[in-house]
């Protein structure tokens, strides 16, 4: 028989929560915290592109050489340079002059690069050690597991493992572990609509707040009816809520029970939380963009930040997680311009959101995605790569192009092949340069990222 550490059994316990009486994923440790001020405030929000977005039509080489070998590699797949000025970055010093141009779908992020608060990471991707190709090709160095997989590249995305546990937690909840003391509640430290593997930590599960309302136990007042008291009723029986809420935060001698009734007690307390302070939607005056999950999700997450002083949270870390549907094996030019305007459309409300609660600068908004794709066209779209890029967006940001964004155009020293582009910067970096604005130490950096001291960089600088 299996031993099970009591570590992995509270966190599978918290799990459990998701789908049987609680809602919601919440945190294990202590409610009370140091108290906090209201008026210090970080967080970031992770919006993750699952399915592998194809980075080679995200950040488009635009002046005529570099646009020239970017057309003859990608052949049928290539956005046409006549639509790329409306989003012309002009050109970048630190790639060497040459221009680029985002995505034509892209608007709102192009005013954000031009207001200064846009950053382009290139070449990012998971690794254990710096990787050359020909390092890669003769498996010369140690390797990310199951590389051009869809699960395996977003576990090793998330987890920052690199041959660790199956059970290690989120890099995102590692750093809400670290930051969870500045708040004087802990249950809302981490927060997305959906459970995600990035944001389970060690210590701490994520809050998943639905999109509509404050989700609320059956049968204490219903599913998601937000005008039913805490203490509940049922048609006919008003004594059934009461009742049941007893029976599922009631202690017990069995530890399975006892750690549920445990996180239905905080389930509860969360709930009356929110019922009595989460603002409603027309809070904002920048409208919500229609028929879009993204934006959904997203303004959920700023109508729980406009409530923050009153929820007790200084630090939270947040992610959109139901924002899919990148892997584009055919139709990739009319399928990905659907998908990057449902973000852009989104991103420029939120941005607007945090304006109006004068959030811009305590706000980090970042992108990430399982892997890149293959430069050259598979039909009309294409197939699995390894490296790509990934947007930065707040006030804190310090705008341009960082790390390397190798030439479009088959051959060059990052190629493995077909275009598949060997990563430059590890996750560990990028991962790391934010949990540092976020204020973890270094040598509390070094416990979520295991394999940063392998790179020369621990901060990529596009962070103030």
């Amino acid at each position: 028989m299996r031993t099970v550490s009591r570590r992995h059994f509270l966190k599978t316990a918290s799990l459990l929560s998701l789908v049987g009486a609680a809602p919601l994923g919440l945190s294990l440790a202590a409610i009370s915290r140091a108290s906090a001020s209201a008026g210090d405030y970080a967080a970031l929000v992770c919006i993750n592109m699952g399915g592998g977005n194809d980075h080679y039509n995200t950040l488009i080489p635009y002046d005529a050489s570099s646009y020239n070998d970017y057309a003859s590699a990608r052949a049928q797949i290539a956005i046409p340079q006549t639509s790329l000025g409306a989003t012309n970055l002009g050109p970048v010093t630190s790639q060497g002059g040459q221009a680029f141009a985002l995505h034509p779908a892209l608007v709102n992020l192009k005013g954000i690069w031009n207001q200064g608060h846009l950053a382009v990471v290139g070449n990012v991707g998971p690794l254990v050690v710096p990787t050359t190709v020909v390092q890669y090709q003769n498996d010369a160095v140690p390797l990310p597991a199951g590389l051009l997989s869809h699960p395996s590249q977003a576990d090793e995305w998330a987890r920052i493992r690199a041959g660790g546990a199956a059970e290690d937690p989120g890099w995102g909840g590692r750093i809400a572990d670290l930051i969870t003391g500045q708040n004087s509640n802990s249950l809302f430290t981490c927060v997305s609509p959906q459970y995600d593997l990035w944001l389970a930590g060690n210590s701490l599960t994520q809050y998943a707040l639905d999109p509509n309302a404050p989700a609320l136990m059956w049968p204490l007042g219903g599913l998601n009816d937000p005008s039913v008291t805490l203490g509940g009723r049922w048609p006919n029986n008003p004594g059934v809520g009461q009742a049941f809420q007893e029976m599922i935060t009631a202690p017990s001698s069995n530890l399975l029970q006892n750690q549920l009734a445990s996180t239905n007690t905080q389930s509860l307390t969360a709930q009356a939380a929110l019922q009595a302070h989460f603002p409603s939607a027309n809070v904002f005056s920048t409208p919500l963009p229609p028929n879009n999950v993204v934006a959904e999700e997203l303004q959920t997450i700023a109508r729980m930040m406009y409530a923050r002083a009153a929820l007790g949270v200084r630090r939270q870390v947040c992610m959109v997680n139901g924002f899919g549907g990148f892997d584009f094996h055919g139709d990739l030019l009319n399928s990905q311009n659907r998908l990057l305007k449902e973000l852009d459309d989104a991103l420029g409300a939120f941005y607007g959101w945090l304006g109006e609660m004068g959030l811009q600068n305590q706000v980090t908004v970042f992108t990430m995605s399982e892997f890149g794709r293959q430069l050259s066209a598979s039909s009309s779209g294409s197939d699995h790569g390894w490296g790509g890029h990934q947007f930065v967006l707040g006030n804190a940001v310090q705008g341009g192009i960082y790390g390397n964004v190798p030439a479009s155009r088959l051959g060059v020293a990052e190629d493995a092949g077909h275009g598949i582009l060997v990563p430059t910067t590890a996750v560990d970096q990028f991962g790391a340069t934010f949990a540092k604005w976020m204020g973890v130490s270094d040598s509390d950096i070094l416990t979520i990222f295991p394999n940063l001291d392998n790179f020369g960089s621990r901060n990529l600088g596009f962070l103030g």
